[in-house]
């Protein structure tokens, strides 16, 4: 995985160099304060790409006596860069575009500047596209927040070109700088959720509703012998999920029985749930709480 999710990557440093490039032109072309805007939101492509690029190399590295479970945790350092990038260049489109606002100034052929943002645009939502469903299939927050910023990306390049096409068609200047401003808010959403959502992932939060009723749906299908498990707790590490939880049995079963119930069920959690962690901590039949989840 590591190795494919790496290969990804840097994948998505190639292709941001060459979108920068092809950005930039279509700004020098038109002089659009609105494709510069654009155009600085690829400069942090190209440093999150870099980033997540890094956090992956070093999400890749085995667990050692330092660091037992392992690195995974790495890659959510990338997605919270990249979202605080992302800020720091709503910042300057703003700054950017504030001035240009107040003295607007006409947008210059804008129609080969826009033929190249175009091709850009398409380059980048290609790459969302593939990023997003690798990154799914390899649980790669890394790998899917460089996706969903470069889909933001493409969203915000239609927006820019179809405001800079009105702004030629009406004679109304403002139009580029005031779209730069909205590209500059939209951005800065992006970011702020970026970050509240890895930041989240450093903070070992709980997998989510669904996912947590389809593990305890099987602890329930394969726990037979056992009386109840309780205390279920789980979170993410990058790709890895982590899960503990309490298994009750009776007083007089054998450790060699307890330990094949143990078996089964961490067999068929991580035959539904790759890249999982599982610690059961078995408890004898006094210490039942009559809840959680019930296989009696």
């Amino acid at each position: 995985m590591s190795l494919r999710a790496s290969r990804l990557a840097l994948g998505s440093v190639v292709v941001a160099l060459v979108v920068l490039g092809l950005k930039f032109l279509a700004y020098a072309l038109t002089g659009s304060v609105a494709l510069y805007s654009d155009a600085l939101e690829s400069v942090i492509n190209v440093a999150a790409a870099v980033a997540a690029f890094v956090a992956l190399r070093v999400a890749a590295r085995p667990a050692d006596a330092g660091h037992p479970y392992g690195h995974t945790k790495a890659e959510y350092f990338s997605a919270v860069t990249e979202g605080v990038l992302i800020v720091l260049a709503a910042v300057a489109i703003a700054a950017e575009a504030i001035p240009a606002l107040l003295h607007p100034a006409a947008v210059d052929a804008p129609l080969p500047g826009l033929a190249v943002n175009l091709g850009a645009s398409v380059l980048n939502a290609g790459w969302a596209a593939l990023l997003l469903r690798r990154g799914r299939a390899l649980r790669s927050p890394a790998l899917l927040a460089d996706s969903r910023h470069l889909l933001s990306d493409v969203v915000t390049s239609v927006g820019v070109l179809l405001g800079v096409l009105a702004a030629k068609a009406t004679g109304l200047a403002f139009l580029d700088p005031l779209l730069a401003l909205l590209v500059a808010l939209h951005i800065l959403y992006s970011g702020a959720h970026l970050v509240r959502e890895s930041v989240g992932g450093l903070m070992d939060a709980a997998v989510d509703a669904q996912t947590e009723a389809r593990i305890r749906r099987l602890l329930s299908e394969h726990g037979e012998g056992a009386l109840e498990m309780h205390d279920l707790r789980t979170r993410h590490a990058g790709r890895m999920t982590f899960i503990e939880f309490h298994m009750v049995v009776p007083g007089d079963m054998t450790v060699t029985s307890a330990h094949a119930i143990c078996d089964r069920l961490e067999d068929a959690l991580s035959a539904e749930m790759p890249d999982i962690h599982v610690t059961i901590h078995v408890e004898p039949q006094e210490q039942a709480k009559h809840h959680g989840v019930l296989v009696l």
